[in-house]
């Protein structure tokens, strides 16, 4: 690998660490509790003022159950399969359908029965733009004033600024795909109508 190549590669791993970490809904005291790793090495090795070492990466690849590769950016060696792992977060199953941290992003989620119960939402917004396919089961969506159920077959798109929150509609899990750019990965901000 020519020098050019592995600064670049040592660059892109702090924005990388950082859309994983955020992408898990992780904060970075969490981070440091789980790995061991200080606050401020954690800051900076996300900001790209400290060089990423085996030393660091090694516990954070395990904290964030994916490959070494994933994390640094390796070329990929002929094997287009993709090896990321699941993840939960806010009680909905996430299957990471790309390896990419950069782009667009494709999951799979599985929202277990029972999820959202019946009653109101919390709607959150967020940057970005979303695409949604119900595979199986009935997706409740609800979208600013609007409520609506989805069936497997069905997709929905909408700018994500406008407040939206997911159930499961049905008395089966519901799973679809989604597909989102990095803005969508930002952190969702709480959104209340006006006058509540």
């Amino acid at each position: 690998m020519a020098d050019s190549d592995f600064t670049t590669v040592l660059t892109a791993v702090g924005p990388r660490l950082r859309a994983l970490r955020r992408q898990r809904g992780i904060t970075l005291a969490q981070l440091s509790e789980t790995t061991g790793i200080s606050l401020s090495t954690l800051s900076r090795l996300e900001s790209g003022q400290r060089k990423p070492t085996l030393e660091l990466l090694l516990p954070l690849a395990h904290a964030h159950r994916v490959p070494l590769d994933e994390l640094v950016g390796a070329p990929e060696t002929g094997d287009p399969r993709i090896h990321s792992r699941s993840f939960v977060r806010h009680g909905i199953t996430f299957v990471p359908l790309t390896r990419h941290l950069d782009g667009l992003y494709a999951y799979k989620q599985i929202i277990p029965a029972g999820h959202g119960g019946g009653g109101e939402l919390e709607q959150r917004v967020h940057e970005g733009y979303e695409w949604l396919y119900v595979l199986a089961g009935r997706l409740r969506l609800v979208l600013g004033e609007r409520d609506l159920v989805l069936t497997a077959g069905e997709a929905a798109e909408f700018d994500t600024r406008t407040p939206h929150a997911f159930a499961c509609a049905g008395p089966e899990p519901v799973e679809i795909l989604s597909l989102f750019g990095q803005q969508g990965e930002r952190m969702h901000v709480r959104a209340r109508p006006v006058g509540r």
